[in-house]
């Protein structure tokens, strides 16, 4: 037996909408290292068991991380590393991996769902429209904190004209219109601006690249801000072949009159669609001028419950239970502190049908009760001994105090 890290991809911020993989594995682990400035605490107190061991990765620098595996390795425990959306874009994930695997342990990477899928389906748009944008491009505006390769720049990428999902760039919006511009977006370009996208705050601006900058002044978007550009967020495209009577594929045959239909449209647009005419040198060299120039005067500014239960194991007493959690850091000491509410009146004709409910809502509320017992050293936590379950007479619904603002961290 061996201890096991697992890299997981927390998703967009919703505690559901990570995946069944990334749950158990939470569930299982004997350490939970998450980004708690970029995870949601529910996404932790939903699946983690109630005796692990919870760090906040904002204080923690890369060597601070690998003796945490280390001990995995020693001790053969389980470590879930939680990050934010999907762990292979921005996650800082291959150094911790390779690492990871130099050890005598397990190491597995959960993908998550990442922001710019949930950005898309908030406001209920395919990002690959066909004859408008079949492909999608995923970047960062340059002269960051970290440096961008040669070639990957946001105006050759823009060249294309498709659809483009822009991390780690509000906090220079002007650049980046600037960059777009100069790739050839026009000021009419439909921009979607998804701050925080399916958190609790989430907002989304629907604006333009002409609009861009005036609207993230507006709402004071600097961090946690992802913007999609492209005519696909506003564009019909044509119908799409896949479900199309006409077009056959390996499990179904096409409609006879509706290939043939669908033939005799194809032919109208390869008709109606205008050639490109060649440039005539003049024009040309004027373009290069007015590009030269640009370049020139740039300026570089800146669920699933019954496995989950199993991982859980016996730390979980359901309803009964009564668990204080362990100690956690300072910048995590109100995550899970807990204060009985006092109980809701009931009117007399209302009591026989609400006391199901009410016996449930008890139950699922104090399945998930924790309270701090202190503050833990070296930003870490140990949790202690579960505490005898509570009897019935007992129980009380608890109300969350809301979490401490974690500590900011850099893009």
């Amino acid at each position: 037996m061996t201890g096991r890290i697992s890299f997981i991809g927390a998703g967009p911020g919703a505690a559901d909408l990570i995946t069944v993989r990334g749950a158990k594995r939470i569930a299982e682990a004997d350490i939970v290292v998450w980004a708690a400035s970029l995870v949601t605490p529910e996404c932790v107190q939903e699946h983690a068991r109630s005796d692990a061991e919870l760090v906040d990765s904002s204080r923690l620098t890369h060597e601070h991380a690998v003796e945490i595996y280390r001990r995995a390795e020693r001790d053969k425990l389980n470590v879930a590393r939680v990050h934010s959306g999907d762990p292979s874009l921005w996650g800082a994930v291959q150094e911790q991996y390779d690492a990871a695997v130099r050890m005598n342990v397990e190491v597995e990477i959960v993908p998550g769902v990442p922001a710019f899928s949930a950005a898309a389906a908030a406001i209920g748009r395919e990002l690959t429209v066909p004859e408008v944008a079949q492909s999608l491009v995923l970047t960062r505006l340059e002269g960051g904190k970290t440096p961008m390769p040669d070639g990957e720049k946001v105006r050759e990428f823009a060249k294309h004209g498709t659809t483009m999902a822009l991390f780690l760039s509000a906090a220079r919006t002007g650049q980046l219109v600037e960059e777009l511009r100069a790739g050839g977006y026009p000021d009419d370009t439909p921009v979607l601006v998804a701050y925080k996208v399916t958190w609790p705050d989430e907002l989304l601006v629907r604006s333009t690249l002409g609009e861009l900058e005036a609207d993230c002044k507006k709402h004071k978007l600097w961090r946690h801000t992802l913007f999609i550009i492209g005519k696909g967020l506003t564009a019909g495209g044509t119908r799409s072949h896949l479900y199309h009577a006409g077009h056959f594929h390996t499990y179904r045959k096409a409609d006879k009159e509706a290939r043939r239909a669908l033939r005799a449209e194809r032919s109208v647009r390869r008709v109606e669609k205008p050639r490109e005419q060649p440039e005539e040198p003049d024009s040309a060299k004027i373009k290069e001028s007015e590009a030269a120039k640009l370049r020139e005067s740039d300026a570089a500014w800146w669920a699933v419950r019954d496995w989950q239960e199993t991982a859980r194991g016996a730390a979980r007493f359901g309803a009964n239970r009564s668990i204080p959690i362990p100690q956690v850091d300072e910048s995590q000491s109100q995550l899970f502190a807990e204060e009985p509410a006092e109980p809701e009146p009931v009117a007399p004709q209302q009591e026989s049908a609400t006391s199901s409910t009410t016996t449930a809502q008890a139950t699922t509320t104090t399945g998930t009760t924790r309270k701090s017992t202190g503050t833990a050293k070296s930003g870490s936590a140990k949790r202690k001994a579960p505490a005898k379950p509570n009897t019935a007479k007992n129980k009380q619904s608890a109300k969350r105090k809301p979490a401490a603002k974690p500590d900011e961290q850099s893009e």
